[in-house]
C-alpha cells in the first residue's frame, strides 16, 4: 500500500493499490457501454458477496443514504419499526424512521452487551411490527448482534429483517440465501458502505433487497422520496446505459476492483481472517491493562472499542500514536475520553495490526505506563494462530 500512515479507525479503512488505480483511470461517460460493462461486473459481484435472489443498488452516497434506502422503500408512515440497537448506530435507525412519520419503538442493549433475545420476543409479541432493524456490528461499541439467535424470533412474528451492514459487510457472514430455522427466516434488506471493510473509499451507498422486501415495495406504491426511492434506480441497475442520476465513474471503478478482491479471496477465508483478527488485537491490548468495552462472545470481527487504563488521556494518547504512524479513533458519546476504536478489517494485514500493536504500546511507555509489548505480541500471534484454523 502507498499509505504514509496505518489508517486503523472503523473506517475509511486503508486502500490498496489497485484500487487506487483503479480510480485514477480516464473517467468515462456514465452511459458509455465500456463503463455500464465494469457498472454491472460490480452490481453482479455484489449479488454473489450476499448470495441475493432480489436486487442490488448502487449509489452515490454514505452508509446513512443506505439506511435511509431501506427504510423509505419498505416501511410507511404510520407502521411499526422496531429497532434493535447496540450503541450510536443503532439508535440513529430512530431520527431516520421519525423523519419519514414511522412509529419507532426501540430496544437499546447498555453499552457493550447485546439485547437480549427474551426482551425481543416480548416486544414483538406485544405489537404488529412491519419491520425490524439490525446493527450487524455497532461502530460506536463493538458489539455485534447475534443474527442466529435473532432471525428466528423476528420472524416468527412475521417482521421484514433490515440489517445495517456497514461496519460487517465483506467481514462478517450476511448470506441472504441462508435460513435461520426455517426456510422463510432469511435477511431481507442489507445495506452498507464503499469504506469499511469492503476497504473501498468513501462514497457509495450499497442496498441489497431480496424479494419479500421489493414485495413490500410495490405494496406501498409510492414513497415519500425520489432520489432514495428504489424503482428509479431499477432501471439502471438492470442496464447501467440507461439515465437516472449521475453515478460516481472512478468511485465505480474502485469498488468493482474492490468488491473483486473481496471475491477473491474467498467469503468463507475473509470471514475467518476477521474473526482472528478481532480475537487477536483485544487478547494483545489486555497485556497493556486495556479491556473491551465488549465481552469476547458480542465483540465484532471488524473493529473493537477498547477502555483505557487509569491514568491515560486520549488526546494524548492518540496524538502520540499518530505521531507513529497508526491512527485510531476517539469513543463516542458518553464514552468519550474513556476509550478508543481501533478497526481491524478490509484490506488491514496481520503485519499492520502486529505493528500497530508494538506502536501502542511504545505509546503507553512515553505516557509513563508500563507496557509489556513482548507479551502483547505474544498474545497476538496465539490468538490469530487459534483463530484460523
Amino acid at each position: 500500500m502507498p499509505n504514509k500512515e496505518m489508517l486503523l479507525v472503523p473506517g475509511p479503512t486503508p486502500v490498496v493499490d489497485s484500487i487506487y488505480e483503479a480510480m485514477a483511470k480516464e473517467t468515462w461517460g456514465h452511459t458509455d457501454p465500456r463503463f455500464a460493462h465494469i457498472f454491472k461486473r460490480a452490481i453482479e459481484s455484489t449479488k454473489e458477496m450476499l448470495k441475493t435472489d432480489g436486487e442490488v443498488f448502487i449509489v452515490a452516497g454514505s452508509g446513512t443514504l443506505a439506511m435511509e434506502m431501506a427504510l423509505v422503500n419498505t416501511v410507511a408512515a404510520g407502521e411499526k419499526l422496531l429497532v434493535i440497537s447496540h450503541g450510536y448506530f443503532g439508535d440513529r435507525f430512530i431520527k431516520l424512521g421519525e423523519a419519514y412519520g414511522i412509529d419507532i419503538d426501540v430496544l437499546q442493549s447498555e453499552w457493550g452487551k447485546q439485547v437480549s433475545p427474551e426482551a425481543v420476543e416480548k416486544k414483538l409479541a406485544g405489537a404488529n411490527y412491519k419491520a425490524v432493524t439490525i446493527t450487524h456490528a455497532d461502530t460506536s461499541t463493538g458489539v455485534a448482534a447475534d443474527l442466529d439467535t435473532l432471525l428466528p424470533i423476528i420472524k416468527k412474528h412475521g417482521a421484514l429483517v433490515i440489517l445495517d451492514g456497514v461496519c460487517a459487510t465483506g467481514a462478517m457472514e450476511e448470506d441472504m440465501s441462508k435460513s435461520y430455522g426455517s426456510p422463510d427466516n432469511k435477511i431481507d434488506v442489507v445495506l452498507t458502505g464503499s469504506q469499511k471493510a469492503i476497504g473501498v473509499p468513501p462514497g457509495l451507498a450499497i442496498v441489497a433487497f431480496n424479494q419479500s422486501a421489493l414485495a413490500a415495495r410495490e405494496k406501498l406504491a409510492k414513497v415519500p422520496a425520489y432520489y432514495c426511492d428504489i424503482y428509479n434506480w431499477l432501471p439502471i441497475m438492470a442496464d447501467p446505459t440507461k439515465y437516472f442520476a449521475t453515478p460516481p465513474v472512478n468511485m465505480i471503478y474502485g469498488y468493482a476492483e474492490g468488491i473483486r478482491l473481496v471475491l477473491e479471496e474467498g467469503m468463507e477465508k475473509r470471514y475467518a481472517r476477521h474473526k482472528a483478527y478481532g480475537k487477536a488485537v483485544r487478547a494483545a491490548l489486555t497485556a497493556y491493562g486495556m479491556k473491551p468495552l465488549a465481552e469476547e462472545k458480542a465483540a465484532a470481527a471488524t473493529l473493537s472499542c477498547i477502555l483505557y487504563p487509569d491514568g491515560i488521556k486520549d488526546s494524548e494518547f492518540r496524538s502520540k500514536l499518530a505521531s507513529k504512524g497508526v491512527v485510531v479513533a476517539g469513543a463516542l458519546a458518553h464514552l468519550s475520553g474513556k476509550a478508543f476504536r481501533i478497526g481491524h478489517m478490509g484490506n488491514t494485514t496481520k503485519d499492520m495490526l502486529e505493528e500497530a500493536i508494538k506502536l501502542i504500546g511504545e505509546t503507553l511507555i512515553d505516557l509513563g505506563h508500563p507496557a509489556n509489548i513482548e507479551k502483547a505480541l505474544t498474545l497476538f500471534a496465539e490468538h490469530f494462530s487459534t483463530s484460523v484454523r
